[in-house]
């Protein structure tokens, strides 16, 4: 699978210092708070099992997935719920544990989904950001590596669910996704 990476952004040694080095930085401002780790599915399930294993805090775990629709997918701004929070997070501390911050839009519907929930607060840690891809103000208290305007699989981010079990961070060779119309947007 690796032979379909044009180009590895992030190691597996790079990645596991950087997941390392944020969680220390969460262990810091959350040391008594007890928060509930929010990963969005299913991209940040690798992330959020190796930054949880680093952090020496009492906290919680659940998970979010959600769908966008209509006619352009990656674009559209309307989204449905295919999983829920099951804890309540009502005076809670939350950090949402996201892969990729693409164009925002996934990220700032889930920041005011959390919110109306009113917990204690809500900040987010993301491993990738794409800012270039931005439609909408989206950033991360927390944050990995700055990517640049390519698609990228590898450590639980897929392109048609394969790659997301590759150690390393990679940009997809075009030719993998030519045929299937324009790349594919992560979809954050």
């Amino acid at each position: 699978m690796t032979s379909d990476i044009s180009k590895i952004l992030f190691t597996a040694d790079q990645i596991q210092a950087k997941v390392k080095e944020l969680a220390e930085q969460i262990e810091r401002d959350y040391r008594d708070k007890k928060p509930v780790l929010v990963g969005v599915l299913n991209g940040a399930f690798v992330f959020l099992a190796d930054l949880m294993r680093h952090l020496d805090l009492d906290c919680a775990v659940d998970f979010v997935s959600w769908s966008s629709y209509g006619k352009d997918t990656s674009s559209s701004g309307v989204f449905r719920i295919m999983k829920d929070l099951e804890t309540n997070v009502e005076s809670k501390h939350v950090l949402i544990v996201e892969d990729i911050i693409d164009t925002g839009l996934t990220l700032h519907y889930l920041l005011d989904t959390i919110r109306a929930r009113k917990p204690a607060s809500v900040k987010v840690v993301a491993l990738l950001d794409k800012p270039s891809r931005r439609r909408i103000e989206a950033k991360a208290d927390y944050l990995g590596f700055q990517i640049p305007d390519a698609f990228v699989v590898g450590y639980g981010l897929d392109f048609a669910q394969r790659y997301r079990n590759l150690s390393c961070i990679g940009i997809l060779k075009p030719e993998i996704y030519a045929g299937r119309g324009t790349p594919p947007d992560e979809i954050e």
